[in-house]
């Protein structure tokens, strides 16, 4: 058998997330099929985060073992055939040694999240990024942001149902930036818990807001409460854009 390295894209709209669930389709359960109507084999993939339902990816990664006999470009255009006509789509594909893992293998997960601060409503970019009519300071954000940065017991930015055994977590990258009506927040850290991101976002779009002060997320993350969180952002406005592995600088 070989293992190979799939570098996924999804719209995460349709979708229950990426883990299987019984309660709907999901990117994986979908993946899952496409590889057993190819090869024949029924391998579950195995991804490197659970982004939840809405959540959308550009840099999703999972490792599938397949005979030998397949080769990359087989494997990526086969799946991309069989995965039609769902939005997902198997963007890089190659082989890696065997003890590679797309989960436990991962040093570093990046996410993007788009906001669009304009009045008008949107259109083209609808169910893709968070509409905030109102008018964001993203100098203040940015300065606030800088306090997640490091590690910290992020219970507040924690949902309820996260299954994580600890809510200590170091991030190591957070960065706001306009470019016109876009405003942009993006996060790095090893892993993430559920809800982590969006809790972050809609708290920084709070301090944006001016509905707190320049202290409110460091005040918050030593509330180390989840009621001190701010309104969790939206699905569609989050984005997975990408993994580091072992072997990568």
């Amino acid at each position: 058998m070989s293992r190979f390295k799939l570098t996924i894209e999804y719209d995460g709209a349709p979708f229950v997330g990426w883990q299987i669930q019984k309660n709907g389709v999901s990117v994986q359960g979908q993946l899952h099929k496409a590889v057993e109507t190819l090869s024949g084999v029924d391998f579950v993939p195995m991804g490197a985060g659970r982004t939840d339902a809405g959540v959308h990816a550009r840099g999703q990664v999972a490792h599938i073992d397949l005979p030998d006999q397949w080769r990359v470009d087989k494997v990526r255009d086969g799946l991309n055939y069989h995965l039609k006509p769902d939005p997902i789509a198997v963007v890089g594909c190659e082989l890696v040694h065997d003890e590679f893992d797309a989960r436990f293998s991962a040093t570093m997960r990046s996410y993007h999240y788009m906001i669009i601060n304009r009045r008008a409503k949107l259109t083209l970019e609808r169910g893709m990024a968070w509409h905030v009519a109102r008018p964001l300071d993203e100098t203040a954000m940015t300065t606030s942001s800088q306090d997640f940065v490091g590690t910290h017991d992020l219970t507040t930015f924690r949902s309820t149902h996260c299954q994580a055994k600890s809510p200590v977590k170091t991030i190591d990258y957070v960065h706001v930036r306009r470019d016109g009506d876009h405003v942009y927040v993006d996060v790095s850290a090893r892993s993430f818990m559920h809800n982590q991101v969006r809790s972050m976002v809609g708290s920084l779009v709070e301090v944006g807001l001016g509905k707190w002060p320049a202290s409110g997320i460091r005040d918050a993350l030593l509330a180390r409460e989840r009621t001190a969180c701010g309104p969790v952002a939206p699905a569609h406005g989050l984005y997975f854009m990408g993994v580091m592995y072992e072997d990568q600088t």
